[in-house]
């Protein structure tokens, strides 16, 4: 990394400046990416101007169009909506409006433009961005702008981040505010599941998408529904019975609700729309359950971003401002997108065209194509919700092969929706299915029990373990867990755990050597809050301890915001591994993140402390540190805390707050479930395959080093990993990986914070084409 290039991105901006605005339907998360662009965008040396209510205001000009300061952005993270307006504008649509824009951009030297909306808006912009040269010729010609204006400002830079709840963008993974309007749908689903059970109820719920059904789809894996309505994939001809035989058969399974989500584009075969009316009446007349219909509606775009929607924009933001400054006249107009969990920039008009290829599709009665061209992601999620919900369970006792189930280490939310969706499948390919209590101590005790369908039944929406879980390794139990494993016919073993149910697995297959028993495949599926398990980039669990965080950093830094002059040193969980500590850093907006993994001295100290003094002599007085409970056994929350005081003497007062286990509670949030669910899906079927490939003599014997695996999230896949692999990869003294991605988001969070520091730009998105991304897109 040579320090030119380092240099660069400092600089990169000077003599430069950029527009943002946000435009269409407004999507929590579009207040952090503004965020982002405006103070990445003055990191970097340029002008930013906001351009209030969306093409409006950039038709309007006057007052509309404002130039940004650092601190005019300042506690706009956790606010929905888009504090800069949204307005859908007429006037942009003509030339005369477009002509008036350019003319407004040309007198103040604006010459990039950022554009937050949904595919509308990101078109709006790439018509624009073609007919540029024209408009300036013209207003040359009628005199509004110089010789000198017009070589100026010869062309003009378009970048698009996609802000829309309805994730109906193809090449993106994740639209921002997706992920916000699930935790608002589910939310309701979890309130509404407590009324239905008290009256044994039938609830319809029609949430909103469009044309696309994302939302529907992923609720509908998130709660555990009965049935899901989706444009993409209609249902068959005599979908009327075979909703009805559902419905019922999960009324005799002993459960006392049924849950129907509907897409508010849901149509039948023949293009016909399905209301949730429709479905109400039907249930009524068929079968005379008591029903009721919620339409969500605009509650779905409202509340706080969740803290993937706060990151995503953040994220967006930085690599928005580097694609507009890097631009030249002969790229591409692109949009910043999500691909696994890396940033990658698309050609905007070849992911419009995919996007408005799937609507032509599902006109065109071509449903199967729709789903195709949604991306890998929705087809997973399709694949996994129709095993679920649609395959009758056998009701043979017997079994083919006997799986046990068991949880290891610390509590997580969605380590239940794991078990569920894992005792199900397993049920599904007609194997028995065990389940053990309290980790490996439970395995050596004997504390095993066989589950049925109904056993794991609204487990997907239940917060901690409840198997019971502990962090015992086997070694020193090995023998009777052995025995226990020829008693019980336990031919695969599923564990769903932290750091040691990895360590676990190394000893089970360290034992192998010792026990021909320990000779079964078995998989690790990682749930954990710390997200420190090697071989994968997310644990289930992480993403609601991060939430929970970021809901206690907002409120503490209200309170500082109504004290002024106020610093909160805040502790979070993670024992070693500093994820929690960086990404609720950079989900609330902190000052400073203290790591283990990014050792720090009494001179960075004493940087982060003279930064908050001269913060406190700008509008913005109040401070927010985070610290990872573990990043230096000397330098502790009470240390640091005694040095702030201190130091901060007469400019500002410190406050102290360690989370503590709060953050391994709570329901868990649409990511965990789903993330949950679909890993437990891909272990069990990956499971049935190593089994019969093991099946030697009418016995199991699984010897081989891909027979004990850890299913992760790498990148763009899931992958599974032999967990003897993954041993060079480990710090097993501090129990995390060797190299974690999120290390390279730190220096945006030192930039989001004022930092004059060197980004590193030598880790960004090439230009990618959508078609290429497609076959090879993120198996999540």
């Amino acid at each position: 990394m040579t320090h030119e290039e380092h240099h660069e991105a400092k600089t990169l901006g000077i003599g430069k400046a950029i527009a943002v605005l946000t435009s269409g339907g407004d999507a929590q998360g579009m207040n952090a990416a503004v965020r982002a662009v405006v103070r990445v965008g003055i990191f970097t040396g340029a002008r930013v101007f906001f351009v209030h209510e969306g093409y409006q205001g950039l038709v309007d000009g006057g007052e509309h169009i404002r130039e940004a300061t650092w601190e005019s952005v300042s506690m706009m993270l956790q606010l929905g909506g888009t504090v800069i307006g949204s307005a859908r504008c007429k006037d942009f649509r003509e030339r005369e409006g477009r002509l008036r824009a350019a003319h407004n951009l040309v007198k103040r030297g604006i010459t990039n433009l950022c554009v937050i909306g949904g595919d509308g808006s990101l078109t709006g912009a790439d018509t624009f961005r073609s007919e540029w040269s024209d408009l300036l010729n013209d207003l040359q010609k009628d005199g509004k702008i110089t010789a000198e204006e017009a070589t100026k400002s010869s062309y003009l830079n378009i970048v698009g981040l996609v802000g829309s709840i309805d994730n109906d963008f193809c090449g993106t993974d994740m639209t921002i505010g997706t992920d916000s309007a699930l935790h608002r749908i589910v939310e309701i689903v979890d309130a509404i599941t407590t009324t239905a059970q008290s009256h044994q109820r039938t609830f319809v719920l029609e949430v909103m998408g469009r044309h696309c059904g994302y939302l529907a789809l992923v609720t509908s894996l998130s709660c555990g529904a009965d049935w899901v309505f989706i444009p993409e994939c209609p249902p068959d001809d005599d979908w009327e019975e075979h909703l009805c035989r559902r419905l019922s058969e999960t009324r005799t399974r002993g459960s006392r609700l049924n849950i129907i989500i509907v897409a508010e584009g849901a149509i039948d075969k023949n293009g016909k729309p399905i209301t949730s009316e429709d479905i109400k009446n039907l249930v009524v007349k068929r079968l005379g359950y008591d029903t009721r219909v919620t339409v969500l509606g605009h509650v779905q775009r409202g509340g706080t971003p969740s803290a993937f929607d706060r990151i995503l924009g953040s994220r967006m933001g930085v690599e928005a401002v580097m694609a507009l400054l890097e631009g030249t006249p002969d790229t591409p107009a692109c949009v910043v997108s999500l691909s696994g969990n890396q940033a990658v920039r698309l050609p905007l008009m070849e992911c419009v065209q995919v996007t408005k290829d799937v609507t032509k599709a599902m006109d065109e009665k071509r449903f199967d194509e729709a789903i195709k061209l949604r991306g890998r992601s929705f087809m997973n999620n399709w694949e996994v919700y129709k095993l679920l919900a649609h395959v009758r369970p056998p009701v043979s006792k017997g079994g083919l092969h006997t799986v046990a189930v068991m949880n290891v280490g610390a509590p997580a939310a969605g380590m239940n929706a794991a078990v569920r969706s894992t005792v199900r499948i397993g049920l599904i390919q007609g194997n028995r299915v065990l389940v053990v209590h309290d980790g490996f101590e439970g395995l050596a005790k004997g504390q095993i029990e066989e589950a049925g369908w109904s056993y794991v039944g609204g487990w997907t929406g239940q917060g901690g373990s409840k198997l019971g879980t502990k962090r015992t390794l086997p070694k020193k139990n090995l023998e009777q867990i052995s025995a226990n494993i020829t008693k019980y016919n336990i031919q695969g073993l599923v564990i769903i755990g932290g750091f040691e149910a990895y360590t676990g697995g190394l000893e089970l297959m360290e034992g192998r050597k010792q026990f021909d028993e320990l000779c079964i495949p078995f998989v690790v599926i990682p749930a954990t809050v710390s997200n420190n398990v090697p071989g994968s980039d997310f644990s289930i669990g992480a993403d609601t301890a991060l939430n929970t965080i970021c809901t206690t950093c907002d409120r503490i830094k209200q309170s500082a915001a109504g004290t002024k002059r106020r610093v909160f040193i805040i502790e979070t969980m993670g024992g070693y591994c500093g994820y929690l500590a960086t990404m609720a850093g950079l989900a609330a907006g902190a000052d400073a993140a203290y790591i283990f993994e990014e050792p720090f001295t009494i001179r960075d100290l004493q940087v982060n402390v003279e930064h908050l003094v001269q913060k406190m002599k700008t509008t913005v007085k109040r401070g927010l540190v985070l610290r990872n409970e573990k990043c230096n056994e000397n330098y502790t929350t009470d240390f640091i805390f005694n040095l702030y005081s201190e130091e901060g003497k007469g400019i500002f007062d410190s406050r102290k707050n360690v989370l503590g286990h709060m953050q391994q509670g709570g329901s868990p949030t649409p990511f965990d479930r789903n993330f949950a669910t679909k890993m437990g899906a891909k272990a069990m079927n990956w499971m049935s395959g190593k089994i019969k490939e093991s099946y030697r003599n009418g016995r199991i014997f699984a010897n081989t080093p891909d027979s004990g695996c850890v299913l992760g999230m790498r990148k763009r896949a899931l992958v599974f990993q032999p967990v003897t692999e993954l041993k060079d990869q480990t710090d097993f003294e501090h129990r995390i990986p060797k190299e974690q991605w999120w290390l390279k988001l730190r220096p945006i969070l030192k930039i989001l914070a004022k930092y004059e520091i060197d980004l590193d730009t030598s880790d960004h998105a090439h230009l990618e084409h959508i078609s290429r991304k497609r076959s090879g897109e993120a198996a999540v």
